[in-house]
């Protein structure tokens, strides 16, 4: 296995900082602050967040005076819905699999019961 990289959407998208970081911009741009805000760690922590969904294309930035934007950019994100539907026929098969299991177990008669019952 090869270790992640940070131009990687797969290692860029495993953290749930990035993920919320994500989450967020999808609303519109924002500043480094206000996606720094809700997150207890230090903003240099937000900031190597910011830097690694930057190297991976899932955000563009900008400067504004002093401030750097952040806007979502969700093309990359493609990659990753491609790859999970690849998986898409075997848990639907699995799925049914399941369903069949249930039902056979659930609709099975049981016998009437006795008097002493």
């Amino acid at each position: 296995m090869r270790p992640p990289q940070d131009n990687d959407v797969f290692h860029a998208i495993a953290h749930p900082a990035r993920r919320a970081i994500l989450t967020t911009l999808r609303l519109g741009e924002r500043s480094a602050g206000e996606l720094a805000a809700p997150f207890e760690m230090t903003f240099g922590a937000v900031s190597q967040h910011l830097r690694v969904l930057e190297a991976s294309a899932l955000v563009d930035v900008r400067r504004d005076g002093r401030q750097r934007l952040y806007r979502l950019r969700p093309q990359p994100l493609r990659e990753v819905v491609s790859w999970i539907d690849e998986f898409e026929q075997y848990f639907d098969q699995r799925l049914d699999a399941l369903g069949e299991y249930l039902d056979a177990k659930h609709t099975t008669t049981r016998p009437p019961p006795t008097e002493d019952e």
